[in-house]
């Protein structure tokens, strides 16, 4: 565990909130039990009216935790009572880590130890009674796309590669659908790479995949240098404990791509992620949490921790003189729901595993109440879409008449 030294002179982990592995752990350490309870309501909302109740973990899986030092959370989301449809509830787990191994250390070794890595944390999701698990973008590898050298290539492999067969026994032993984000290696189209997810389904088969539809352009941090933007459209995998969609990374600074997801039906969409502090954190609980309540869907965030040194110094826009690390990777995986409630974060530098019971029928109770899909006028938009992707287009923009007269 990195460690750094505070204002006080105390020895806090590198990347903590004064010491705190999270900001739910600050408060509640530091505010009397009333105040924190109205601070979290503010802050994470009510779910039916109440706060989120805390899930009983079976010892089995906090011993992994203990024994493997990741972080442990739980949470239950409920629904209303309904006369018709009985609750469909299902256990949902994401996955927050850092990699194994150095950067230098031989490619085969890295994606090994990940491996290896990942392996107690998923038995803890599937011993808790996981149904659905969701691993962070590109787990397989140390997150080399910041650099834009062509070697980190080499961790690619086809949908069905050695990552795929590796949970596709853990999905077949836990009863489980697992979404595995890999850096895939298309070897039916001359072998170019996609950064995809695939969907492996609680049998162990492979449901399908989704490939990041956004591919971000931020200074000259410029993933395109590996894939380019993604040819599967917005898929909804119906699996047998629900509906869901992976909207990868950054995927989700665009609101139309979780509207798509959300017209295709989806009830759960997961954000496997790897971003870094000083870019995006203040967006971080904001972004994921609105879209949940504009497609009435649950959202899974998930980020990578820790801060991945590479050999070769690089670039990334930013002003600064070039670096070998693309910043601290912040975790704080969390799940939003669509009644604007949310969980609280996992850690910031601490590997973890988050757990959520959901009732999916609360998605279609916020459709009714909300009436979203009713109200949403898709005709004028799609009528504003059409022209604004003719060469021609001019904004509809009325001036005031006397804006542009000379002044006498």
């Amino acid at each position: 565990m990195d460690k750094s030294i505070s204002d006080n002179g105390e020895t806090v982990a590198k990347g903590s909130i004064c010491g705190y592995d999270s900001l739910d752990q600050l408060l509640s350490a530091n505010l009397k039990p009333e105040l924190y309870q109205e601070v979290s309501r503010i802050l994470l909302g009510s779910n039916c009216g109440r706060p989120l109740e805390h899930i009983v973990i079976p010892a089995s899986a906090k011993d992994l935790s203990s024994k493997h030092d990741f972080d442990l959370q739980a949470f239950s989301f409920s629904a209303d009572k309904e006369q018709m449809r009985k609750p469909r509830v299902v256990r949902v787990g994401l996955i927050q880590n850092s990699i194994a191994l150095p950067t230098t250390a031989p490619f085969l070794d890295q994606t090994r130890g990940i491996h290896n890595k990942l392996k107690p944390i998923i038995e803890a999701a599937g011993v808790a009674g996981v149904n659905i698990l969701c691993l962070q973008e590109a787990w397989t590898m140390p997150f080399a796309f910041c650099t834009r050298e062509k070697k980190w290539c080499e961790f690619a492999e086809p949908v069905d590669g050695e990552s795929t067969k590796f949970l596709q026994e853990l999905a077949k032993k836990y009863n489980m659908v697992i979404v595995n984000p890999i850096l895939e290696r298309d070897m039916d189209h001359g072998e170019v790479l996609w950064n995809t997810a695939v969907i492996i389904g609680n049998n162990g088969n492979i449901i399908g995949k989704h490939r990041k539809n956004h591919i971000p352009r931020v200074g000259d941090f410029n993933e395109s240098t590996y894939y380019m933007e993604g040819d599967t459209g917005h898929p909804v995998f119906e699996t047998v404990f629900g509906k869901i969609a992976v909207n990868i990374c950054y995927g989700r600074h665009h609101p139309l791509n979780w509207l798509a997801f959300g017209l295709n039906g989806a009830e759960i969409v997961f954000n496997p992620s790897a971003t870094v502090g000083e870019l995006s954190e203040p967006m971080w609980p904001i972004e994921a949490r609105n879209a949940a309540i504009a497609n009435s869907c649950f959202v899974g965030s998930i980020n990578r921790v820790g801060t991945e040194v590479f050999p070769n110094a690089f670039t990334s826009g930013d002003g600064k003189p070039q670096h070998n690390d693309f910043g601290h990777f912040y975790g704080s995986s969390h799940f939003s729901a669509p009644d604007a409630s949310c969980t609280p974060s996992l850690s910031r530098y601490r590997d973890g595993l988050l757990i959520s019971d959901m009732d999916l029928n609360l998605c279609r109770q916020y459709k009714d109440k909300w009436g979203f899909r009713m109200t949403a006028r898709y005709e004028v938009y799609a009528d504003l879409l059409a022209k604004y992707l003719k060469p021609d287009f001019k904004p509809q923009v009325v001036s005031d008449p006397m804006l542009h007269k000379n002044s006498s």
